[in-house]
């Protein structure tokens, strides 16, 4: 490695401090790395080295090249050096502590992304439609009734995608609640509100245990589900898992539990980041605002735009199988690669001006739901359920305007929109 290849650690440092999510300064750090070292090399007191991959087409050359760079071989997300060795002492060599489709390579990743991508293909997605509709209109009514102002990442946006895939799921709306809780504390870890122990700053141990305890919690709950659904199939997603097979036999309980917390994290945690950032754009934008209630069928545009912007899927990790080149460094074999997907969604070479909130961004190659083999299961699910909520919610709507200062979440990982004051006037 050449000195040119290292990236100041001050830049290096606030480019992955969680708080620099929490006040969108993170976007200083990326801005001057896509312009002075796109591909640079952190070296970090505590942690790994890295390549930070910053630029739109070398994220994409590494999404779809995963025979090269590898998801499950290192952490897939970023973690300290304390941190990993914890992990691996706990499981026996591995660095996960779940084992789901994000942790996974060919040939176990394509075997069990097949058991339930049917479910999520548009086609069948679109027999949810009408379904979706009523529960989207529900959550407008109940806005309606809040008489003209609310706090809408808190009393609307997290608990809309949570209906709609606990439904899909098999979790009854009783457990929604719990579902919500554990899935906030589990991406919420590095954010001093969210965190189980609500605290400010933890060591490596004190997170361990935290993250630990919060998927103990889930394992336990989808346990009971399993068992009811391998002794009374029904027609959902909790079957499905329950009872699937590979290669013949029945998968093992911790990749079944594995795959019931993706599917039920991030099958509403990143939708709802999304809906929340497509009302703060608009709020903070009152010529976009009046621009889609214009034209509805700019609605589309809308929803992609809102996911460029808040991007709710910070980083995944990826480690290199062999040597190669990548936008003109020399990678090594088993090097760590950070893939900085906010970055990729503001590179100015993709998106004219593109710090600006636009509904009618054309076109809008994003990378928020990644590429590749690992593009998200999920994505036409989440952009159908914003669509409809849109459709459902801006006829109704004469005014939009914030109430408060909206503040966002603090993580390096999954972060988004976590308080939106709004006020509104309903027709």
């Amino acid at each position: 490695m050449s000195g040119a290849d290292r990236i100041p650690d001050e830049i290096a440092m606030k480019a992955i401090d969680p708080k620099n999510y929490g006040d969108d300064s993170v976007h200083e750090a990326f801005r001057w790395l896509r312009a002075n070292q796109p591909l640079g090399r952190a070296e970090l007191e505590g942690v790994y080295p890295f390549w930070l991959v910053t630029k739109h087409a070398d994220i994409l050359e590494v999404s779809r090249q995963n025979d090269l760079f590898h998801s499950g071989d290192m952490p897939t997300t970023f973690t300290t050096v304390e941190g990993d060795q914890m992990v691996r002492n706990m499981t026996g060599g591995s660095p996960h502590l779940v084992r789901t489709l994000v942790q996974m390579d060919a040939p176990d990743h394509p075997k069990y992304r097949i058991m339930t991508q049917s479910w999520f293909l548009p086609q069948n997605i679109r027999k949810l439609e009408d379904r979706i509709r009523q529960i989207a209109r529900e959550h407008v009514d109940r806005m309606a009734a809040l008489g003209g102002e609310c706090d809408f990442v808190n009393q609307v946006a997290l608990h809309y995608p949570l209906h709609v895939i606990m439904e899909i799921l098999g979790v009854p709306p009783q457990d929604e609640p719990r579902m919500l809780k554990l899935t906030q504390e589990l991406f919420g870890a590095q954010d001093p509100e969210l965190n189980r122990q609500r605290q400010e700053a933890m060591n490596n141990a004190d997170a361990f245990a935290q993250i630990q305890a919060v998927i103990a919690d889930f394992f336990m709950y989808f346990k009971a589900i399993t068992d009811d659904r391998k002794a009374s199939p029904r027609e959902d997603v909790a079957s499905v898992i329950a009872n699937a097979k590979l290669d013949g036999q029945p998968i093992n309980d911790f990749e079944a539990m594995s795959y019931y917390v993706i599917v039920a994290t991030a099958g509403h945690d990143t939708t709802s980041s999304s809906t929340a950032g497509a009302v703060w754009g608009l709020c903070a934008n009152p010529g976009e605002f009046a621009k889609v209630k214009a034209d509805p069928s700019l609605i589309p545009g809308l929803i992609d735009e809102s996911i460029r912007w808040i991007t709710p899927v910070k980083h995944f990790m990826r480690s290199a199988t062999a040597d190669t080149e990548l936008g003109g460094r020399k990678i090594a074999k088993g090097d760590w690669l950070w893939l900085a997907y906010p970055s990729g969604n503001r590179d100015e070479e993709v998106f004219e001006d593109p710090d600006a909130f636009r509904v009618d961004r054309k076109p809008n190659k994003h990378l928020a739901f990644g590429y590749g083999a690992h593009l998200c299961l999920g994505q036409h699910l989440a952009k159908m359920e914003m669509r409809i909520l849109f459709e459902e919610l801006l006829p109704r709507l004469e005014s939009l305007e914030f109430a408060g200062e909206p503040r966002l979440s603090q993580g390096n990982f999954v972060s988004g929109p976590k308080s939106l004051p709004i006020r509104y006037r309903f027709r």
